[in-house]
């Protein structure tokens, strides 16, 4: 009983939501090998990990 009722908590709610901003800058990287090395083809998508904030929060 106490799982269903738990359940029908859950079902409530969307399991989540996206905002998902138009990519407006169409630049790649000079080679595919930079690309593969950096995870990603689009310098705007390269976010490397420096273990602080970087945005100013």
């Amino acid at each position: 009983m106490q799982e269903m009722k738990q359940r029908m908590q859950v079902e409530q709610f969307p399991v989540a939501m996206a905002y998902v901003p138009w990519q407006t800058d169409a630049r790649t990287f000079e080679t595919l090998q930079e690309a593969y090395q950096k995870g990603t083809l689009f310098p705007e998508l390269y976010k490397p990990f420096t273990g602080r904030r970087t945005c100013g929060c």
